[in-house]
């Protein structure tokens, strides 16, 4: 193995490219003296939180039965062919969810991944607590070209008071990096392929700008990547 002061993602060479490649690992995609160096054929860590607003009907999620012997519900069915891997925590309750007042939306959001009581107000001094992804990204995030992705199919972009004296800030994000840092959350398709494919240099870092470029041929453009990458390669990964 032939070590670099270089990380190179598998998205520079996705950039230009209008087909699925089934890609060989390199030395040069495993960052330098990372845990991946001594350890390159270990899968990277990968957690996700998925959040359903309240109107969920649980008989359609909560198995039947306790222990390894519960029966999947229609909605969790498809995941059967993993049930010796699956685990599904039932009973929780956030206690900073309840209130008095009608903000149940907004609370019940905003709480969930941060177990946090959030100040009720409506202007830019919002206050909620570190959320367990970011928590987690701080430590799997280290190897990866992007700390986190937040994703939403829903309006992300709403301002003043949303709910009961609550900021629509706590109603745009789930997640929290800390206490007063709400993590912006996209729902542009293009724009997720832009950060997570074209949006980073040689080394896995954001780049400053993203610009499209669409006008440039595919087949040009990958080859202006590739023989920019020649330089860069060592002889192992030049053979492959």
């Amino acid at each position: 193995m032939m070590i670099t002061k270089m990380a190179l993602p598998r998205r520079f060479f996705l950039r230009g490219m209008g087909a699925t490649l089934a890609l060989p690992l390199l030395d040069a995609m495993i960052p330098a003296l990372s845990a991946g160096a001594t350890a390159a054929t270990g899968p990277v860590k990968r957690l996700g939180f998925v959040y359903v607003p309240n109107g969920a009907a649980p008989g359609y999620w909560k198995p039947a039965g306790e222990g390894t012997n519960f029966e999947l519900s229609p909605s969790l069915s498809p995941l059967e062919p993993f049930r010796d891997q699956l685990i599904v925590p039932t009973g929780l309750c956030q206690i900073h969810a309840n209130g008095l007042d009608n903000g149940d939306h907004t609370r019940g959001q905003a709480v969930w991944l941060s177990g946090v009581g959030i100040k009720l107000t409506q202007g830019a001094d919002v206050q909620n607590g570190p959320t367990v992804d970011q928590l987690a990204a701080m430590e799997l995030g280290r190897d990866t070209p992007l700390r986190s992705l937040e994703l939403t199919i829903g309006p992300n972009f709403v301002a003043g008071t949303c709910d009961n004296g609550y900021s629509c800030a706590y109603n745009n994000t789930i997640s929290w990096r800390t206490a007063t840092t709400p993590m912006p959350t996209e729902a542009n398709p293009r724009a997720v392929f832009r950060t997570a494919v074209r949006g980073w240099d040689y080394g896995g870092r954001a780049t400053g700008a993203t610009r499209d470029r669409s006008q440039y041929s595919r087949f040009g453009h990958s080859r202006t990547h590739t023989s920019a990458a020649d330089a860069r390669f060592g002889r192992p990964d030049a053979r492959r």
